[in-house]
């Protein structure tokens, strides 16, 4: 997920759960402290939620249709809006088509995938980029990078396919705990009966060729069987709908699976890799 602006802006449903809430929670005569005893949060963080300085989490949303929904799924239905709303401007247009997505094919260049990417090795890089984030937004944009896992277990499933270059598993990011964790957690992924994991060697092609030198893409494929492609650069993004073009990626796609190692190998080689970080 490319990076953006430097500060933490709440949308329009976040503006929506906060007004909501802080008039259901006078309404019931409780303090912010109350509520957040019935929420399981501190009463800072219902301050923080309802002046718009912390935007509610996904896990707060949820409890506060237990305790203040009454039945109606208001902050149920807005779970999904104000994650979207978490996320860069450009990347949000991308994350609808990721949860509504059949199929995912990605090639990863540099850094893993954000959907593979384990709680802290998402912290670690966003929260060493450049320009730097505040704090608050580290938390909110791993908050919102965790959350888009759900994909994994969705039904209807979701086929996920991922090629990834064997120098992202060697690149170190934060420590080597964490990325012990990481490769951990991507063989875990790998044994998923939809997911296709596979791992583009040093020396990919033949006679030195290699398919993927022009940078990572994803191409998915809509609920309608369309087929769309997802490319982004230096905090930038495009979504990419005429076929044509569209055919021409998954045709350089396929050449990198070609000449990546198979899943098996792959998996061996993840393996030998969280083996190494001790």
């Amino acid at each position: 997920m490319a990076r953006a602006e430097n500060k933490v802006t709440a949308g329009p449903t976040a503006q929506m759960v906060a007004n909501l809430a802080r008039k259901l929670r006078v309404r019931k005569g409780w303090t912010q402290e109350q509520l957040g005893t019935e929420l399981g949060f501190s009463g800072a963080a219902v301050s923080a939620m309802e002046t718009l300085a912390q935007p509610a989490s996904d896990d707060m949303l949820v409890q506060l249709e237990r305790v203040l929904g009454d039945g109606m799924d208001i902050f149920e239905d807005a779970r999904v809006p104000v994650r979207l709303e978490k996320f860069p401007v450009q990347f949000q247009d991308y994350s609808l088509l990721e949860q509504q997505a059949l199929a995912l094919r990605l090639y990863a260049t540099f850094i893993l995938h954000g959907l593979f990417q384990t709680e802290a090795y998402a912290r670690a890089l966003i929260g060493g980029g450049y320009p730097p984030f505040p704090e608050q937004r580290v938390e909110e944009l791993v908050e919102a990078r965790m959350a888009r896992k759900v994909l994994f277990d969705r039904n209807p499933v979701a086929l996920i396919e991922m090629v990834v270059e064997e120098s992202v598993l060697r690149r170190a990011i934060g420590s080597e705990e964490i990325m012990r964790g990481q490769m951990l957690h991507l063989a875990q992924c790998a044994r998923r009966r939809n997911v296709t994991l596979q791992v583009l060697p040093m020396n990919c092609g033949l006679s030195g060729e290699h398919a993927g030198d022009r940078g990572g893409m994803t191409l998915a494929e809509t609920p309608e069987h369309d087929h769309l492609a997802f490319l982004e650069v230096q905090g930038e993004s495009l979504i990419i709908a005429d076929s044509a073009k569209v055919s021409t990626y998954a045709h350089c796609y396929a050449k990198i699976r070609a000449q990546a190692l198979d899943p098996r190998e792959s998996l061996g080689l993840i393996e030998e890799l969280a083996g190494e970080q001790r």
